[in-house]
């Protein structure tokens, strides 16, 4: 197996509790800095080596900007340095992926996988009340799911001010949860609660399971169309893992199209034209690459935000009790909205930090602030990632051509997206809580829709979410089959983010998580493996 994040340790510990023999070979280190497991902590993470540090090609529609893309590099991926959001989506999209790919992966074929990883935590202060069917979530999963125990106040003025403008506060994870709601988070007892905390620490006296960290795959090998070992770099050293059943790529939506074409797997055209061995023409692969653009309002507040979080005290009290500013996740609500009332589904989510959230979360806002922000959520827009050399160790192009649909319905979607975030900030509920001055975008000053295209331009940055360059289907021309097998080839099979068909109305965790378990389930299935027909 080739990648310990989100889906990978769920794959490799279901395997090894299941029987089978499992080599995980992880690029990055064991998850121990401590940054990682103090929540509000995540964006010390970003630019470090536990980080694969990309970054896009400049965006045209962005004035240019090459876009930072943090993803995890370390036990747990990205897991261990997300803002642990949990949030599942709408049932409607992963129907949409039954129709597609196959009825095993509709919502109520996930709904179990859902469960099984799930250990939820019922909130008794939920704004939604107390009282919602619970029936459908998971109680004693791997993964903790609980109400924030600190939020700042400021959250709860955030869901009153939508209130006031018509949006109602609702339960969290439900089927088609329309309306605004206050983060669960994937913590335990105010602490992070990776994938490396919830399936490969449980799974590491398992004698299946051997985890090999600062294991980096370079190639896919194959004995003609079979795939049959893994090449990889470990202390500057090239070695090679014979697999005796599946190979499993869980590199996510970035990793797994750069390790298939350079493994001979992908559009025959750009892999001939860089020297590399055609094994399977298939042009899908690093195609189809989508991500949720996220672009907001950051304003100067008067006070009580997460702005003096690092003040020494407030270590004390989180080493202490686990409580206080350090647990907060940043992004404390969200919600979901419709632009237009002849929508079915909302085209927005809405998303609110106590926090000044600027410069891609690289820059640190010396004052008070608060963000609320606007996400898109199925953007017509789609891009591609693309080998830049033969080296393994080099980046891919990364290009989610963002904003780039022919009719402009996405910027025109994003540009109502913040017009709602403007009138909640303008809520009675909120507005006496900041000062109105704008810390971002730049020069705030004119109207409404001019403040919006400036947030465009100098603010939109990626919510963390990219998915589908290895897209499942049950057409031939889909990169993986309904099984997750890669089609062309035997003995190989793909599970992570970017086997999603289209990115979901939600946020892409708890989904890569499912398609881990699935995945697993499928092989456990299967006793011949992948070895029959591609």
């Amino acid at each position: 197996m080739v990648g310990a994040g989100a889906s990978g340790a769920a794959v490799a510990a279901r395997l090894a509790t299941g029987g089978r023999r499992v080599l995980l070979l992880e690029a990055g280190p064991v998850d121990t800095k401590v940054e990682v497991h103090i929540p509000a902590a995540f964006a010390k993470l970003f630019r470090t080596s536990w980080d694969w540090n990309y970054d896009t090609e400049p965006q045209s529609t962005l004035d240019g900007r090459r876009i930072y893309w943090p993803r995890g590099r370390m036990l747990g991926g990205s897991t261990s340095m997300n803002a642990m959001m949990w949030v599942r989506g709408f049932a409607a999209d992963y129907d949409h992926w039954g129709e597609v790919v196959g009825a095993g992966w509709s919502w109520e074929s996930l709904l179990p996988f859902f469960r099984e990883i799930e250990q939820v935590m019922i909130d008794p202060t939920d704004p939604a009340g107390p009282d919602a069917d619970r029936s459908e979530f998971g109680l004693d999963g791997a993964i903790h799911v609980e109400p924030q125990r600190s939020p700042r106040p400021l959250t709860a003025q955030f869901l009153a001010a939508a209130n006031e403008i018509g949006v109602p506060t609702v339960h969290p994870n439900t089927r088609a949860p329309l309306g605004v709601s206050r983060t669960m988070v994937s913590q335990h007892r105010g602490a992070r609660w990776s994938t490396a905390d919830g399936y490969l620490r449980p799974a590491a006296a398992d004698p299946n399971l051997v985890v090999r960290t600062g294991a980096q795959a370079t190639r896919v090998l194959f004995d003609g169309h079979h795939a049959c070992a893994v090449e990889y770099l470990s202390d500057g050293k090239h070695h090679t893992a014979t697999a005796l059943g599946d190979i499993v790529l869980s590199g996510g939506a970035v990793n797994t199209p750069q390790l298939l074409m350079l493994s001979g797997i992908g559009d025959g055209r750009q892999l001939h034209a860089l020297g590399i061995d055609v094994l399977v023409d298939a042009p899908e692969v690093g195609a189809n690459l989508q991500d949720h653009l996220l672009s907001g309002l950051a304003v100067e507040a008067f006070g009580d935000t997460l702005f003096h979080a690092e003040q020494p005290h407030r270590l004390v009290d989180y080493l202490a009790r686990r409580r206080g500013m350090l647990t907060s996740n940043v992004a404390e609500a969200y919600g979901f909205v419709k632009t237009r009332n002849a929508l079915e589904l909302p085209d927005i989510e809405l998303i609110f930090a106590p926090v000044a959230y600027v410069g891609e979360g690289l820059v640190a806002h010396p004052g008070h602030g608060i963000t609320v922000g606007a996400i898109l959520l199925q953007p017509e827009s789609s891009g591609t990632v693309s080998l830049a050399t033969t080296d393994p160790l080099d980046p891919p192009l990364i290009d989610p051509q963002y904003l780039s649909d022919p009719g402009g319905q996405d910027r025109a979607t994003l540009l109502a997206g913040l017009q709602i975030c403007e009138r909640i900030l303008a809520a009675p509920s909120l507005a006496g809580a900041h000062t109105g001055r704008f810390i971002a975008p730049l020069d705030g000053a004119g109207s409404q829709q001019q403040r919006a295209e400036l947030a465009v331009q100098q603010m939109s940055h990626t919510l963390y979410h990219p998915v589908g360059t290895a897209r499942m289907g049950s057409d031939a021309t889909s990169v993986v089959d309904p099984q997750l097998r890669d089609r062309g080839v035997t003995g190989l099979r793909v599970a992570d983010a970017s086997v999603m068909p289209r990115i979901i109305r939600g946020h892409t965790a708890a989904p890569s998580i499912v398609v881990g378990e699935k995945a697993a389930a499928l092989i456990l299935a299967d006793p011949a493996g992948s070895d029959g027909a591609p």
